[in-house]
């Protein structure tokens, strides 16, 4: 159709269920599409362990130049029980979240209507946050190495990188998405700058700084044992949380369980100056466990997929896609086990389609 806005999405499905969650989301993603009069190309990458298996590395050598021709990267899950965590994790998805610099990691975690919440006394809508995570350096920078590697006497160092770049950059997008969301207007910024005397000083500083360039939203400066227990007793009380690499994907897995599965957790990873294209996961992981069984819990992949359109500049798509996922949810139909219930995954992808 002439004018149709096109858009060339890279697929990579990765290991486990990434294999049955991706092709799911491609469905819905595909409906969405056809209803907002887009064109939708893909390109699919088989990259991850079993491409480890056969050449001995996660991806090709020319890996980030194959995807910068995309618009956007859907990533399904990486990890496999007979790789190490640390080959797989250094050897595609820290790649290109550095090759690309995408900073800004975006986990949303919010209680849909019919999803059972752990914690007494919260119903639908009532949590809604967002973690934001710095993403290309602090504790997973990368830097150190081993001395005497190997022997009786080994040494390993490992050092966090915090750059004012980098702090002040995270912590701007925080308040900036703050103000986007008009959620209550509040950031909490998670550190330990009581035990860690450097790179953690600076961040408290770098946030104070930022803070008086916004005197419309509220701030909060936690440490991230108080945050982690913050999370549970008020976790009503957050709305955008800004933290480092680290600290950051620990609480972002609290906050999925908070409301309701980690099966429910999307993510982005994003370039915001669109200098790159930008990659969008479920938080979930590979779960071997469950791998090839076709019960995987496919609405986190939808839900990255909604974030990426959304990303794309289509809030159209992005909208539809998600109202599908509460529909479903708040009648209770085709839940896959993780949330209760005893549907596969592609009874949830139909039942999604209903509703799209």
């Amino acid at each position: 159709m002439e004018g149709m806005k096109r858009y060339s999405i890279a697929l990579l499905p990765g290991d486990g269920i990434g294999h049955e969650v991706i092709p799911a989301a491609r469905r819905v993603l595909e409906k969405a599409a056809a209803a907002a009069e887009a064109a939708l190309e893909f390109a699919s990458y088989e990259w991850g362990s079993e491409y480890y298996f056969e050449h001995g590395v996660m991806m090709p050598p020319d890996a980030l130049p194959r995807l910068r021709q995309h618009d956007a990267i859907l990533l399904g899950a990486v990890g496999h029980p007979d790789i190490p965590d640390h080959i797989t994790l250094n050897g595609l998805l820290l790649p290109i979240r550095r090759g690309f610099d995408l900073y800004a990691n975006v986990r949303p975690a919010y209680l849909y209507e019919g999803v059972a919440c752990p914690l007494k006394g919260y119903e639908g809508g009532s949590i809604n946050m967002v973690v934001v995570r710095e993403n290309t350096e602090g504790e997973y920078a990368q830097a150190g190495g081993f001395v005497h590697h190997h022997f009786p006497d080994e040494v390993a160092i490992q050092t966090s990188v915090f750059t004012r770049h980098g702090v002040e950059r995270i912590i701007r997008f925080a308040f900036d998405l703050a103000r986007q969301r008009n959620h209550g207007k509040r950031v909490a910024s998670i550190t330990k700058s009581n035990a860690q005397g450097f790179g953690m000083v600076l961040w408290d500083r770098v946030f104070r700084e930022v803070a008086a360039e916004y005197p419309d939203i509220q701030t909060e400066s936690l440490l991230v044992d108080a945050a982690a227990m913050n999370f549970v007793r008020r976790p009503d009380s957050f709305d955008v949380v800004v933290a480092s690499n680290l600290f950051g994907d620990i609480l972002s897995d609290l906050s999925a369980i908070v409301t309701g599965s980690i099966g429910l957790a999307p993510s982005a990873n994003l370039d915001p100056a669109r200098r790159a294209p930008s990659l969008f996961e479920p938080v979930h992981g590979s779960a071997p466990d469950i791998a090839g069984k076709g019960v995987a819990n496919p609405l986190a992949t939808v839900l990255a997929a909604a974030m990426m359109m959304e990303h794309l500049g289509e809030p159209g798509m992005a909208s539809a896609m998600e109202a599908a996922v509460r529909a479903v949810l708040a009648g209770g139909e085709a839940l896959t086990p993780d949330l209760g219930g005893k549907a596969g995954t592609g009874e949830t992808v139909e039942a999604l389609l209903r509703h799209v």
